[in-house]
């Protein structure tokens, strides 16, 4: 794909570290991520093994729910998305998709069967769906273009951090409770309740959306139609990219099917979010001087190592190595693939960019996530991991022989 970042006169040099320069909100978003990371993967690190172990369901049922609620958070962050451009203001649906994510947090202590853990975990992925573009969209009302990359890998590295504490507690928690999840899922609670009041006490946003235009926008197929050609290529790549990889929770059924003791499996999230967490804001700031296609075709490089040694894993150590591998991939390419949609779309189409960008990345998440709980069934964890391996490497190669033309290149209003 095209590299326009690097004929862009605001861009920030390469290697200059300009978190210093990036407004407070931002900061207050990360630590909202943060927290509700921490709760959300302190649940998520346990969720697997207390659905297989606890209420007997099988890797399919678990694909399947991986599946459905990430395809049900993606649909409703295009009406959101959507909403937030045609309200003009952002903050009242982050507050929303928040509230939902802290009030289904109970419910999985709660759980007696998996019908209710299926409940919580969409309700759940719900509320990150409504939070999710007009989140994102925001943080490019609130930054300017040169620092996007920067914004978006600074948040991410937050998020991440919260991803590498709450596995983190899970392990002491578990140590210290005798193992007992429920218990230790009950403390996932508290985290989410402060993202909540950081988000309503401390995040500020602009007084209006930016507008390009004075007409209200909203997803309609006028405003589908305004968006560019470039930004569509992006939501495509997007997509390819998601279908080469499915939900981490395979990432810790892979270590308990090496031997991995079930208190120690939350240890596979936290190295994939420690290494996740430390590159992401590294990585954001070079995609704001750096060709996309370099770090793209990086990123599903390291993809395709992580699922292979996980695919060949016969220890915890070499599962650990993939987690690690799996997280380097993420933070390549998750915050450069955000910037590309802000840096794609008009201002008062940004909600809306993000909303359709990540329906997309969802409905080929609940595809990956059900093909990846299907091979695992049939032919084994191995097949599972090739699989992703081999898609991965097709989208490699797609990417490094596709040039664009000169109308595709051409940069669209980024705002």
């Amino acid at each position: 794909m095209s590299s326009p970042s690097r004929q862009d006169p605001g861009a920030s040099p390469p290697g200059r570290f300009i978190y210093r320069a990036l407004p407070g909100s931002i900061w207050a978003l990360g630590c909202v991520s943060m927290f509700m990371d921490i709760s959300s993967e302190l649940i998520h690190s346990l969720l697997p093994v207390f659905m297989s172990t606890v209420l007997g369901a099988s890797m399919v049922t678990i694909g399947v729910i991986e599946g459905v609620a990430e395809g049900a958070a993606a649909v409703s962050k295009v009406f959101s998305g959507a909403l937030s451009d045609y309200l003009g203001r952002r903050k009242f649906l982050l507050v929303l998709g928040y509230g939902l994510g802290a009030v289904a947090k109970p419910v999985f202590p709660l759980a007696t069967t998996i019908g209710w853990v299926f409940a919580a975990r969409f309700v759940d992925r719900i509320g990150k769906g409504i939070r999710g573009a007009p989140r994102d969209a925001l943080v490019a009302d609130i930054v300017p273009r040169r620092l996007r990359g920067a914004a978006y890998g600074l948040r991410q590295a937050l998020d991440t951090l919260g991803a590498f504490i709450g596995p983190l507690l899970a392990v002491v928690c578990m140590a210290l409770l005798a193992d007992d999840i429920k218990a230790v899922l009950w403390l996932a609670v508290i985290p989410a309740l402060l993202a909540v009041a950081v988000l309503v006490f401390t995040v500020h946003e602009p007084a209006a959306a930016p507008r390009a235009s004075g007409g209200r926008n909203g997803l309609t197929l006028a405003a589908v139609k305004r968006l560019s050609l470039r930004y569509w290529l992006i939501v495509a790549l997007g997509a390819v990219f998601t279908l080469a990889r499915f939900s981490e929770a395979f990432l810790i059924l892979r270590a308990q099917d090496v031997g991995l003791a079930i208190g120690l499996v939350p240890l596979i999230m936290i190295v994939m979010n420690l290494v996740y967490g430390a590159v992401a804001y590294p990585a954001g700031v070079a995609a704001d001087s750096l060709a996309p296609r370099t770090l793209l075709v990086s990123g599903l490089g390291v993809l395709i190592a992580a699922d292979l040694v996980l695919a060949l894993a016969a220890s915890p150590a070499q599962a650990f190595i993939g987690a690690a591998l799996w997280g380097l991939h993420m933070a390549l390419t998750q915050g450069l693939l955000a910037k590309l949609v802000a840096d794609t779309a008009h201002a008062e189409l940004r909600g809306t960019a993000f909303g359709i960008f990540n329906l997309v990345s969802g409905a080929a998440l609940l595809l990956a996530s059900l093909t990846a709980g299907v091979l695992w069934s049939v032919y084994g964890a191995a097949a599972t991991f090739i699989a992703g391996a081999v898609f991965a490497a097709l989208a490699a190669a797609g990417l490094l022989l596709y040039r664009p033309g000169p109308r595709t290149a051409a940069r669209a209003p980024g705002g």
